[in-house]
């Protein structure tokens, strides 16, 4: 049993609870999601006594994870795919093909140095841990694990995500200025970003957020064209030598 303990305050009111859910994902149990589904399953106790669904908790109450959810999240996986042009990161609508697809056997890259075997389970409930267009190529992580998933795309995640950006159109010192802050999308203010000249036709973005086809509007915005994008870099773990359409695990030494 692994125990997790909320900072202890002095007085808990009802002013100050949470759903027990919510809780144990700002915690990094487990998202919130998969809490519902341990708190079913009987594998949560708040201070000693069993859970239920709907519950909440203060800052004072201790809440432990029971060993079988554990084990269950040690056998989650999170792969990491070179999504090439055509395919969409989530779930594909009629005409078009999922990247989740290309989880095969056959495309599970040869030189990937996990000790992971592949299992027929492991394409089971992976779901994209943010997203790229489908014109767009590049490093995609699918997981099974929703821990990962919240550190990457989570509202309060500061995980950079890298990208080489071709573009087509004039930049002036101040479009360069304002593609690094000063832009606005659906309203509001973009997060500063690193932006700057790779060579004389690509554009380097490092970027800590990711609206819909951010790049590509920040681009609009001053006056560029984008006619390729490719993302080489999440947190820690960059994109290399894997060929597009192949796939490898995330390594148990490997972290965003």
């Amino acid at each position: 049993m692994n125990i997790c303990l909320i900072k202890e305050t002095n007085m808990t009111t009802p002013d100050n609870t949470v759903r027990l859910s919510k809780r144990m994902a700002e915690l990094g149990l487990c998202s919130r999601r998969e809490a519902d589904a341990y708190i079913e399953r009987g594998w949560v106790s708040v201070n000693g006594e069993k859970a239920v669904l709907g519950q909440k908790v203060g800052e004072g109450d201790r809440i432990e994870l029971h060993r079988a959810a554990h084990e269950e999240q040690a056998g989650r996986v999170t792969i990491l795919l070179h999504k090439p042009v055509g395919f969409v990161s989530g779930q594909a609508e009629k005409g078009y093909r999922s990247a989740a697809e290309l989880i095969t056997e056959a495309n599970h890259w040869p030189e990937d140095r996990s000790p992971q075997k592949f299992k027929a389970a492991h394409r089971h409930g992976l779901a994209p841990a943010g997203r790229l267009d489908i014109d767009s190529v590049g490093l995609l992580v699918l997981t099974q694990d929703g821990r990962v998933a919240k550190s990457l795309i989570g509202e309060n995640s500061g995980v950079e995500k890298e990208y080489l950006v071709r573009v087509k159109g004039k930049l002036s010192e101040e479009g360069l200025r304002l593609l690094n802050h000063g832009l606005k999308l659906d309203g509001e203010a973009l997060r500063p970003a690193k932006v700057s000249w790779q060579n004389q036709d690509q554009l380097r973005f490092v970027l800590k957020q990711g609206k819909k086809r951010q790049i590509r509007r920040m681009c609009e915005l001053v006056g560029l064209r984008v006619v390729g994008l490719k993302r080489i870099r999440i947190g820690k773990v960059k994109l290399g030598a894997l060929p597009p359409g192949q796939w490898r695990y995330l390594a148990p030494h490997e972290r965003f």
